[in-house]
């Protein structure tokens, strides 16, 4: 197995990156990531000492051979084995409660012990690591700091991007352009203080090049569903993006259903679920059950 360590990092996603890691299609990696705070904050309230600058970082990135413009990198993630201390920050004018805090901004840093997050001693949070910024290079001329989701992916802030999960991306330049970081050991959906429990990890993922398939936005695929993933300016207009993907895709894949019963059915069956609220675009996710769509023939 290959393996790249946290030394080779970046803040925004870009076609101009240098790779540091060129790999074969059906290769896989076990990928050192950094929290999102650089690994920078070791105790309680230190926060005032941080690099600002040294937020998101991401590893990366990876050239996949044989990734060109117009085809889809799938990227199966095997593992996510986090490190014992996480650490999180909110305060004024961050997340969607900075309105209540006047003081600037307050950290803590807590143990993971056994699979649990020990908030204090009448709180412990079962662990489930996923991944906060993941992606690869949007479109050539373009560069999108690693805090920000776009159609490449990156800060999505997904819950279910976990172990087990298979993501699909866009390709918009040679090579993918590749990276991940900003683990979480937990986070709720919305991230609302800003941040999740920040950790830093070893990401195990394969990579594989396909060629017959075309995305705008962000796909996963796991054991029982199937998720678009959008971020937009708004929530609104992130809901909006993903069910109209979603309906795209199945109305190409899948058979023996129209368009019209198509939306019925998944009005009925599929979910609008909300990723993150507090990045500078916001991120939904629209979740439909494997066992509908396949009965349609639907594969991806």
């Amino acid at each position: 197995m290959l393996e790249l360590n946290d030394d080779a990092v970046f803040y925004a996603f870009s076609a101009d990156l240098e790779p540091v890691m060129t790999i074969k299609s059906g290769d896989t990696v076990r990928i050192r990531t950094q929290d999102c705070f650089a690994n920078q904050l070791k105790a309680d309230n230190t926060i005032d000492g941080l690099d600002w600058d040294r937020v998101n970082p991401a590893t990366g990135p990876i050239y996949v051979e044989g990734a060109e413009p117009g085809d889809v990198l799938k990227v199966h993630l095997h593992a996510i084995d986090v490190d014992s201390k996480a650490c999180m920050c909110t305060g004024e004018a961050e997340g969607t409660c900075g309105d209540l805090f006047a003081d600037g901004l307050v950290n803590v840093v807590k143990p993971v012990v056994d699979g649990k997050l020990i908030w204090d001693k009448g709180v412990e949070l079962d662990c489930r690591p996923m991944i906060g910024v993941i992606g690869v290079a949007p479109e050539p001329g373009k560069s999108i700091n690693c805090g920000t989701p776009d159609h490449h992916g990156g800060n999505m802030d997904t819950t279910i991007i976990e172990a087990g999960a298979t993501l699909y991306f866009p390709v918009s330049v040679e090579g993918a352009l590749f990276g991940c970081g900003d683990v979480h050991a937990v986070m709720g959906d919305g991230e609302i203080s800003v941040s999740g429990a920040e950790i830093a990890s070893w990401v195990t993922a394969s990579f594989e090049v396909l060629k017959d398939r075309s995305l705008t936005n962000p796909a996963l695929l796991n054991d029982t569903q199937f998720c678009t993933i959008a971020s937009e300016p708004s929530l609104d207009a992130a809901c909006d993006t993903a069910v109209h993907d979603m309906v795209r895709i199945l109305s190409e894949r899948c058979e023996g259903i129209s368009t019209e019963d198509l939306v019925m059915l998944l009005s009925l069956c599929a979910d609008v679920q909300v990723s993150q609220i507090v990045d500078p675009q916001k991120t939904a996710r629209f979740v439909v059950p494997r066992r509908v769509v396949e009965a349609y023939g639907f594969t991806w």
